[in-house]
Parts: C-alpha cells; sequence; structure tokens
C-alpha cells in the first residue's frame, strides 16, 4: 500500500475528528467532488472532517480500499490534535466502510470511536432485498447500477466476507452509537434500516431517519433539494453530540 490522501477541513473552535469515506460505489468519487460536503458537514458538527481519497475498483478491488480506511483511521487516532474524540462517517459505499473500520476498531482494542454515521450504506451485494425489487429501476440509481458496482469492488474476493459485505457480520455488540440515513426512494434504503435494527439488537444506540420524497445521492445536493441541507444539519446535530459528551 503507498500513501492514503486524507484532506481536512477544520471550522472554528472544532472540537473532535470525523474521518468520512466518500460514495461513489467504490469505483468514482474524489476529495474534490466531496469538498463541498465536507465543509458542511465539518460546520454542522464543529469538527474536523478528514476526508479520505482511498484507493478506487477495479484496478484497486477489496480490500484495496478497506487498508486505506483503516489506515486513514489509525493516522488520524495517532496523530490529529482532535484523537481522543474521533468519529466514523460515510456515504453509500464510503459507508460500507465506515462500518468495517469501525467493527475493526472494535475487535483490535482501539481506536475508541464515538460515534458511526451511515449515509444510505452499501452493506449487501446479494441485492436481495425488498427494496431492490420495488425501487430498482426508474429511481436514479438502479440494481443494475449497483450489480456493476459490486462487480467491479468484489473482483475475485469472497462475497460474503463481512469485510466486504457488513450485512454478513456476526456480533455487533460494542460498535460506537450509529445514526443510519436512508432515502425513500433508494434501492439501498432496506438494507441500511436494517442493519440499524441489527445494531439496535445487539445494544448499540441508533438513531435510525429515513429521508421522505428523495433517492440515492441526495445527502450532497444542498443546491437540488432542501432534505440535503435538513439531513447534514442532523447529521452534524448527532455527531457534534457523541464528540462533545
Amino acid at each position: 500500500m503507498g500513501k492514503v490522501t486524507v484532506r481536512a477541513y477544520r471550522p472554528e473552535a472544532a472540537e473532535g475528528a470525523i474521518v468520512y469515506f466518500h460514495g461513489g460505489g467504490w469505483v468514482v468519487g474524489t476529495l474534490e467532488t466531496y469538498e463541498p460536503l465536507a465543509t458542511a458537514l465539518a460546520n454542522a458538527a464543529g469538527a474536523v472532517v478528514y476526508n479520505v481519497g482511498y484507493r478506487l475498483a477495479p484496478e484497486h478491488p477489496f480490500p484495496a480500499a478497506v487498508s486505506d480506511a483503516a489506515a486513514a483511521l489509525r493516522w488520524v487516532a495517532e496523530r490529529a490534535a482532535e484523537r481522543e474524540r474521533i468519529a466514523v462517517a460515510g456515504d453509500s459505499a464510503g459507508a460500507n466502510l465506515a462500518t468495517v473500520v469501525a467493527r475493526r476498531a472494535r475487535d483490535a482494542g482501539g481506536p475508541a470511536l464515538r460515534h458511526q454515521l451511515l449515509v444510505y450504506p452499501a452493506l449487501d451485494p446479494t441485492m436481495a432485498t425488498a427494496s431492490y425489487r420495488e425501487l430498482g429501476d426508474g429511481y436514479l440509481l438502479s440494481a443494475a447500477d449497483m450489480g456493476w458496482y459490486w462487480h467491479q469492488y468484489i473482483g475475485c474476493a469472497d462475497p460474503s466476507h463481512p469485510d466486504l459485505a457488513p450485512a454478513r457480520a456476526g456480533d455487533l455488540g460494542g460498535l460506537p452509537t450509529a445514526t443510519v440515513i436512508t432515502a425513500e426512494y433508494d434501492p439501498l434504503r432496506d438494507e441500511g434500516e436494517d442493519y440499524a435494527r441489527a445494531l439496535e439488537a445487539a445494544g448499540v444506540p441508533v438513531t435510525l431517519r429515513r429521508w421522505p420524497g428523495v433517492t440515492h445521492g441526495f445527502f450532497r445536493w444542498r443546491a437540488a433539494t432542501p432534505a440535503a441541507g435538513e439531513a447534514i444539519a442532523a447529521a452534524g446535530e448527532a455527531l457534534r453530540a457523541a464528540l462533545t459528551n
């Protein structure tokens, strides 16, 4: 593994750090395209957002992104001024990575995380939920699209590996508190909500919010829908509470 690029967004009077993994199906997405969201989330949470430029598939299939995500979290935990107050966060494919590094940190005995923000997470390559059947075509992100992204990311790996498919992970106890945000018209909706319920069943405090009337990707679209600003504000409030208490 080479160097992992991490870009920091620091608001005034920042308390805590958010290690953010961007979406894009593990194939697309850059630090530049996610700069507006990283800035908005940093301001909403009152915390430094460390936006992680992990390696992308198909040139770098699983587990390259996981390795980079874990390395970035270690760097923040070891070197950042805010290392005593850390949360992980991500949207879509990035939320997948956030769940994986949170579980790995638990299993390794650290770093201790305060919270995990999971925005419409991609968690199960079987794509077998009801929302895939109901919303798999005609709602911006299609089932065919997700099948293609999963194929690029999985490569030759076992698709049931829990670091690839967090929906298949076993014990979820002892993970940090979570905020899970889903979109009403999103094929990924049900797997995110199922994961939230699994966390809750394992004793993890969870706030689950389904945003009505929006599709996958809305979290980034502040110029297009008021729902984005509302969701970022809600996410920022949850992160601020977790990082300052």
